[in-house]
């Protein structure tokens, strides 16, 4: 383990022959009662880090960019948080550069402070487009009672509304730069490699209104301070170590384990990954019903308002991009299955998944309902489908139906990104959204 005075993050371990090194210098010969007040001093210094050696990573206690602070210290392995040398300009990914980049780029949509985290970190979003206007006569749920959902949405319940979520995990940084670029062509008209994507903006004209949550949790993202990791082949445990936590010696907890204690306890020795905000919660699988976290209450409140049509919650842990099909209401499953179809099919046609066949990749069959958690609580809340879209990782490759690597690029992965966003919102324009997927039976 080598000792970079210049990192911030980088762990500090003091063996003997460092020590010795101090101490025997040509000039600590003391010459003056100065030169010996120094020399004692250093040996202080040098007796108290004998006895107390520590690998320890300071990540949440240091401010970062945010300028945030914790009272926790967390231990991880050395080299785990090594960044990769050479980052694309398109990677932004951490909450300084994220929060810099919005304040500096959104000159067309409206930038938000919709709440803070747990850790008083801010949460931005941005708007484009005119909210819905006038409030609906019923709750979501007795508008279901009632046979229209238009007693909930209101009286303009055929506006389009499409809302993005990207950071729910800090570990995850995929959808995060995806986010970031699709902020950028909706402001330039090119994403941050200067690609322009006139189908995107195209689509973006067509809806009513759109609203992007780059970091939902940024707690968890500031918790690990770098931009990007380093690629590993098809060895996934850095990756996984900071996402879902592990023990000083670099065993990871893994998933699904680090969902079996929530909120976690961060005054055991190790580090609680990305998963939990500072208050050691995963809001994908808060308590909704109870007493959920600032960033779920930010995420429901911004719901309850908006009455968003279609949610995109993007998340990293698939081999290939995949959508999974959410925990709502049975009347919106031929909705998504279409919406699954639509979404796979142009990642397969792009070379985007294991085949560019269609029927094949874009099955909805592929894919069994998934478990309640933050997507099955925002459609009990206001009616949206929302759904997980999981991204493959920049840090390993994962292997395919034959058990062969696959290596998506940097480049590969911001598209496949973009790509899931432009037809999720080709879907809903296309479709009419929440009022022609389920009309009613009342009028």
């Amino acid at each position: 383990m080598q000792f970079l005075p210049t990192v911030p993050d980088a762990p500090v371990k003091w063996n003997f022959a460092v020590i010795m090194s101090m101490l025997y210098k040509k000039n600590t010969v003391i010459k003056s009662m100065k030169m010996k007040k120094v020399v004692i001093t250093r040996i202080i210094v040098i007796q108290f880090l004998l006895i107390f050696p520590v690998t320890l990573i300071n990540l949440n206690c240091q401010a970062g960019k945010s300028g945030n602070k914790s009272k926790y210290k967390f231990e991880i392995p050395p080299g785990f948080l090594a960044e990769r040398e050479e980052i694309p300009e398109f990677w932004i990914s951490t909450v300084g550069d994220v929060y810099a980049f919005l304040k500096k780029t959104v000159k067309k949509g409206e930038l938000q402070v919709i709440g803070k985290s747990a850790g008083g970190r801010k949460l931005y979003a941005v708007f484009y487009g005119q909210p819905r206007q006038g409030n609906g006569t019923s709750t979501f749920s007795g508008s279901l009672g009632f046979g229209n959902v238009r007693a909930y949405r209101g009286p303009d319940h055929e506006k389009l509304v499409y809302l993005g979520i990207s950071g729910v995990h800090g570990g995850e940084f995929e959808g995060i730069v995806g986010t970031v670029n699709l902020i950028s062509i909706i402001e330039t008209g090119k994403d941050l490699r200067g690609k322009e994507w006139p189908d995107i903006t195209e689509a973006v004209s067509r809806l009513d209104r759109l609203i992007l949550i780059p970091i939902a949790n940024p707690d968890g993202r500031d918790r690990i301070h770098i931009r990007m990791t380093i690629y590993r082949n098809t060895d996934a445990t850095v990756t996984e170590y900071l996402n879902t936590g592990g023990k000083p010696d670099g065993t990871i907890t893994g998933w699904p384990q680090v969902k079996e204690f929530i909120p976690a306890d961060f005054s055991i020795p190790g580090f609680p990954g990305g998963y939990p905000n500072d208050a050691g919660v995963n809001i994908q699988h808060d308590d909704f019903f109870g007493k959920p976290q600032p960033e779920t209450r930010a995420l429901f409140d911004l719901t309850a308002l908006e009455r968003p049509d279609l949610i995109l919650n993007m998340h990293t842990g698939a081999i290939y991009m995949l959508m999974h099909r959410p925990f709502a209401e049975p009347a919106l499953t031929p909705v998504f299955d279409k919406l699954f179809s639509k979404v796979m099919t142009a990642l397969a046609v792009n070379g985007l998944q294991e085949t560019t066949d269609p029927q094949t990749e874009a099955d909805p069959k592929r894919v069994k309902q998934g478990q309640f958690n933050l997507d099955g609580a925002l459609n009990m809340h206001c009616g949206a489908l929302s759904v997980v879209v999981e991204s493959p990782s920049h840090g390993f490759s994962g292997k395919n139906r034959k058990g062969e690597a696959t290596l998506l690029t940097p480049d590969m992965l911001l598209d496949s990104q973009l790509i899931c966003h432009r037809e999720a919102m080709k879907f809903l324009s296309e479709t009419g959204g929440r009022s022609k997927w389920t009309p009613g039976v009342r009028k």
